[in-house]
């Protein structure tokens, strides 16, 4: 008995102390699913106080609005100067977590002077992360 329970603390802590790996919500990401920033690119100067474009793009994952459970789909999430929010809760909604929830898969932001990322992240019917969670590489861009 106390074999498997020592067994069971060594699974968790290992699953805690691995970096990248993160437990998301109830709904199953399809295997292979990858979402990322199609534009701006990393590193790429904007217009600040201007709005530019940013273009969401996604592979091996539909797209479904806020509400509509149907299998490997999802909508997206654009993070704003923060970083990923838990993965088993529902992602906040606030200036730096907009909310895609009709489907859309780009939208015109406008940013003060300054450097700042930008990152995906699809939520399910209810604004949760999948298991495992879908999400880009953190991108940065610089509004002048």
């Amino acid at each position: 008995m106390y074999r498997n329970i020592a067994i069971a603390a060594l699974v968790t802590l290992a699953v805690l102390a691995s970096p990248g790996l993160a437990l998301g919500g109830p709904t199953p990401s399809p295997a292979g699913a990858h979402v990322y920033i199609g534009y701006p690119n990393d590193g790429q100067v904007v217009p600040a106080n201007k709005p530019f474009r940013v273009w969401f793009g996604l592979r091996y994952m539909g797209v479904a609005p806020k509400g509509v459970k149907f299998p490997k789909t999802g909508h997206h999430h654009l993070l704003i100067d923060t970083d990923l929010p838990p993965m088993d809760q529902e992602i906040p909604s606030d200036r730096n977590h907009l909310h895609f929830g009709a489907g859309e898969t780009e939208t015109t932001i406008q940013l003060p002077p300054g450097k700042h990322t930008l990152q995906l992240l699809m939520g399910d019917d209810m604004h949760i992360p999948h298991d495992p969670p879908v999400y880009s590489k953190k991108i940065t861009v610089i509004a002048r």
